[in-house]
């Protein structure tokens, strides 16, 4: 979990569903690429964090199958969204950089002003043929605290939000009305 094992973000990860293979990479480097649906893919997933993250674990880990279950916040199926306009106004209030990837988000959207996505919560929107209706604010952790390019743990953005905006809210939730494929540069329309 980011939010205590900063360390998590020097490593870059792909899970190909197709072939239910999970690629761990550092530092360019394919570190483990098993099938986590056969015994030994799993077991060399646990091996691999036992060795490398030994001293963040408090047992040995286990890697198990979900069987269709989303291990996420919300028992929803939903989609987090980022303003890079809001990313952009985080960035003048702690006067650094701010690497949007930060915030783990699944869409990134360009165009709106900064904090636009709060007056959207119960709104519907449309992407294409994408249908998402706004559900939530998202209340941030320390795991935006982590640079995902370093893995250091060197900003404290809820804190400096709660402090400036009274909330430690960036980003939003939908739930997805009807799917389909969204392309880089797809305009958003507000229903």
């Amino acid at each position: 979990m980011l939010m205590r094992n900063e360390r998590l973000a020097g490593y870059r990860t792909l899970f190909d569903d197709r072939t239910n293979s999970l690629t761990i990479r550092k530092d360019g480097e394919v570190v483990a690429a098993p099938d986590l649906e056969s015994a030994e893919g799993r077991s060399i997933i646990e091996q691999f964090f036992a060795t490398h993250f030994a001293d963040d674990l408090k047992g040995p880990p286990k890697l198990l199958s979900g069987g269709g279950h989303s291990f996420s916040d919300d028992v929803r199926k939903l989609v987090s969204i980022i303003n890079l306009a809001s990313v952009a106004a985080i960035e003048t209030m702690v006067d650094v950089p701010v690497n949007p990837l930060r915030f783990r988000a699944n869409l990134y959207l360009n165009g709106w002003p900064a904090w636009r996505e709060f007056d959207l919560v119960g709104e519907s929107f449309a992407i294409g043929d994408v249908r998402l209706k706004v559900v939530k604010t998202i209340t941030r952790c320390a795991a935006v605290n982590v640079d995902p390019d370093t893995a250091a743990r060197d900003l404290e953005i809820p804190s400096m939000l709660t402090r400036r905006l009274g909330r430690n809210e960036c980003d939003i939730f939908a739930e997805v009305m009807a799917g389909g494929t969204i392309g880089i540069g797809d305009q958003i329309v507000v229903e």
